[in-house]
């Protein structure tokens, strides 16, 4: 089933000063990496109103030239979070693919160490995805979707940048592209986004693009499944800066990899699912708020563990079924 995307300010309110973050407050990302690997595939399921429930939690810290730190420790950070996503199938068909819509609404607790020590505690931008098409490759397994999303700025945005919170006072368009071997229990799959940010709508500070690309490699026996997880996330434009900042660029530039390993089980009325990912390289560079030869730039690096409990809440009515055939005669 697919998932939605949740997106949170994961580990992003670094400090109190601009030179720590890309702008302060901010992760660098709208949603979180490998939060769809459990459950979006290219594939469509049959018509009716599918819900799901998604808790996570992130334990890591912040990595980079210009990581904060006390005696060389390096500053820890913490999520919870929770989200709740609908997902629509009608059962219309559009260009020989199959069209759905999803809307996901997630909740988060941020706790950042010293010497940031920052607590916000809120909703986050609700995630809208108001069409994705999914076309089915004949009997070969493959299916392709392609879809858009957006993020509103409709979260619990507070402080004088407006990211006090964990809602983020900007749009954020997101185009998706998947690709999905669904075939005898495997599924094979890749998930390809993009995300577009407007301008800080309070300092004009506008953050660079974010490609991500989420992979799932599975096998399903009888009622589990089984499988490795991995996701790919980096900002691949520039930051634009503004006079709230005085020009400087914070963070400027990141790639982070990660891989990890799910676990799944089919309960009939509803599917469980568990995974679990270690951010096993991250860098970042092109901090200039800094001295001059300084490098600002900085990151979070750990693990995550996602759970999801993903059901149907409601198909249409099966057509009647005559209990015989009616005798004909000519």
């Amino acid at each position: 089933m697919r998932t939605g995307k949740i997106g949170i300010a994961v580990a992003g309110i670094m400090a109190a000063t601009p030179v720590s973050a890309y702008e302060f407050g901010y992760s660098g990302y709208a949603s979180l990496p490998g939060v769809t690997v459990g459950g979006a595939t290219a594939g469509a399921p049959p018509p009716g109103v599918y819900m799901f429930n998604q808790v996570g939690v992130t334990v890591g810290s912040i990595v980079g030239p210009g990581a904060p730190n006390i005696n060389g420790s390096a500053t820890p950070v913490h999520v919870s979070g929770a989200a709740t996503g609908l997902l629509w199938v009608p059962g219309w068909t559009f260009l020989g693919a199959t069209y759905d819509a999803v809307v996901v609404q997630p909740w988060f607790a941020v706790d950042v160490g010293n010497p940031v020590d920052a607590h916000p505690v809120g909703f986050h931008n609700t995630y809208f995805v108001p069409a994705e098409l999914s076309w089915k490759l004949g009997d070969s397994g493959f299916f392709v979707k392609t879809g858009f999303g957006f993020y509103a700025p409709n979260g619990n945005i507070s402080g004088a940048n407006g990211l006090g919170g964990i809602g983020n006072p900007w749009w954020t368009f997101q185009p998706e592209f998947i690709v999905s071997y669904l075939k005898d229990g495997w599924n094979f799959t890749a998930n390809v986004s993009r995300e577009f940010n407007t301008k800080n709508s309070i300092t004009d500070y506008r953050t660079g693009d974010i490609m991500h690309a989420e992979f799932t490699a599975t096998k399903t026996i009888e009622r589990w499944t089984v499988g490795g997880v991995a996701f790919y996330v980096g900002q691949v434009t520039n930051d634009t800066s503004s006079a709230f900042y005085k020009g400087a660029i914070n963070s400027n530039k990141y790639d982070v990899w990660a891989v990890g390993g799910l676990v799944g089980y089919d309960f009939g009325p509803a599917n469980f699912t568990v995974w679990a990912l270690d951010r096993v390289s991250a860098v970042t560079s092109g901090g200039t708020a800094g001295p001059p030869g300084v490098d600002t730039a900085a990151i979070s690096k750990g693990y995550t563990v996602y759970a999801q409990l993903s059901f149907r809440l409601w198909a249409p009515e099966e057509s009647a079924v005559p209990t015989h055939l009616p005798l004909i005669r000519k």
